[in-house]
């Protein structure tokens, strides 16, 4: 399945378009599979000038609907074009404690979430501590991705086994993402872990026997700079190399 995982709209402060023009560009683009993953703290405070106002003046704390208004409205359009393209409710998670007011408050509740991205999990400041596994049992969703994020790096600078760390991923429902991202907002700039990843036999062998999922995601911002073709190449590359992608069984 073509599937993109990893996408923002106007909800994410750094995004530009509506969730249902994302969905349109998509479906022409020949997308099977659609998850949009606003960021928890664009979704939270809605409104960017509260963001950035002094933490001593907006509380760190979110509405306790806001979520589910935001899901709400992903559902109305995941009904509206079910014929065409199935879409899935994500939210990215921000950890960094160093910018409090992008970290997931701690009583936020994003359960009924279809599933989250965890994003910097290898930052020194991040509120997960390191500990993927405690921190995905918080969030509470059914399936958890690690975004944007060398893995490899990231599990042998924590002493641990590769193959023995991707296994218990996969009996957590921790997928890995392949963050194929190439456009304006990331200055055209490849991740250079995805591109290891695609060049080294030995670590998809890893990935490959651990029975961990992957996923592909674009990391869109701007229709404009969306490059479907980009995500079908790498959806393919995945497939070629017997490994599974999440949801492809939707």
């Amino acid at each position: 399945m073509i599937q993109d995982l990893h996408c923002h709209s106007y909800y994410s402060f750094c995004g530009k378009d509506s969730p249902e023009t994302i969905v349109k560009a998509a479906i022409e683009g020949g997308i099977e599979l659609l998850g949009i993953t606003d960021h928890n703290y664009g979704i939270g405070f809605l409104r960017k000038d509260a963001f950035k106002a002094p933490a001593d003046s907006v509380k760190q704390s979110y509405e306790p609907r806001i979520f589910e208004r935001y899901c709400d409205h992903i559902g109305l359009i995941r009904e509206k074009y079910a014929d065409r393209i199935k879409l899935l409710c994500g939210i990215e998670i921000a950890t960094q404690t160093s910018y409090p007011k992008m970290a997931l408050p701690e009583d936020a509740d994003i359960s009924f979430f279809d599933y989250c991205l965890i994003e910097h999990l290898d930052d020194c400041s991040s509120m997960t501590e390191g500990d993927l596994f405690s921190f995905a049992k918080r969030c509470g969703c059914k399936w958890v991705g690690v975004a944007h994020t060398d893995m490899f790096k990231f599990i042998r600078a924590r002493g641990d086994d590769p193959l023995e760390y991707f296994t218990k991923m996969a009996e957590s429902n921790i997928f890995w993402e392949m963050n194929v991202s190439y456009d304006s907002i990331h200055k055209y700039i490849e991740h250079q872990y995805m591109l290891d990843f695609f060049s080294d036999k030995a670590q998809q062998d890893i990935v490959r026997r651990s029975g961990v999922k992957l996923s592909v995601g674009f990391d869109g911002h701007r229709i404009e700079d969306y490059l479907p073709q980009r995500v079908k190449e790498y959806c393919k590359k995945i497939k070629d190399l017997d490994i599974p992608l999440v949801f492809q069984d939707l």
